[in-house]
C-alpha cells in the first residue's frame, strides 16, 4: 500500500517537510512501478529516489551542523547505512534481480521510522535556529529608512 502523507510525518520544518513529502511521492512512484510491472520504471525511480535522498541527507545535516545538534554525527552515520543499504538494491536491480518486495518494505519502514523518531530529535534544535538566524537577519536589515540613511 502507497504511503499517504499525514500531520504524524511532519517537523514544523516546511523545506525539509516539502522534501521528506518529495520522498514519499518517489516511493510511491515505486509501488506504482511494482503495479504495473515496469522493470525499467523501478530502475529509473530508485535511481531518482537515491539521488533526491543524498541531496536531502546533505541538506538536513547542514541545518544540524548550523544549529550545533550535538547528535549530528549518529545522524550522520544513519544516513550513510541507509545510502549504503539502497546502494545494494541498486546494484542487485541492475543485475536484474526483482527487490521491489524488498525494497518497498525497507523505503517505507525506514521513512516512517526515521523522521518520526531520527528526525523529529533535531526538529526542535533547527527550528529554534532558523528563528534566531531570520531574527538577526530582520535587525541587521532594520527598517528601510536605518538602511537609506543609517
Amino acid at each position: 500500500m502507497a504511503i499517504t502523507w499525514n500531520s504524524e510525518l511532519e517537523l514544523g520544518i516546511p523545506v525539509i517537510d516539502s522534501q521528506h513529502r518529495r520522498i514519499v511521492e518517489y516511493i510511491n512512484a515505486v509501488y506504482h512501478a511494482r503495479n504495473t510491472h515496469s522493470f525499467e520504471e523501478i530502475v529509473e525511480v530508485l535511481d531518482e529516489l537515491v539521488d533526491y535522498t543524498l541531496s536531502h541527507f546533505a541538506f538536513e545535516e547542514n541545518l544540524m551542523e548550523e544549529a550545533g545538534y550535538p547528535f549530528l554525527n549518529a545522524h550522520k552515520k544513519v544516513h550513510r547505512l541507509f545510502a549504503r543499504r539502497v546502494g545494494s538494491f541498486q546494484q542487485r536491480v541492475k543485475t536484474g534481480e526483482d527487490i521491489t518486495e524488498e525494497l518497498l518494505h525497507v523505503l517505507k519502514a525506514w521513512l516512517i521510522n526515521h523522521i518520526k523518531c531520527d528526525d523529529r530529535d533535531y526538529s526542535e534544535v533547527v527550528r529554534a535556529n532558523m528563528v534566531e538566524a531570520t531574527r538577526r537577519t530582520k535587525a541587521k536589515k532594520g527598517s528601510w529608512f536605518n538602511r537609506l540613511f543609517g
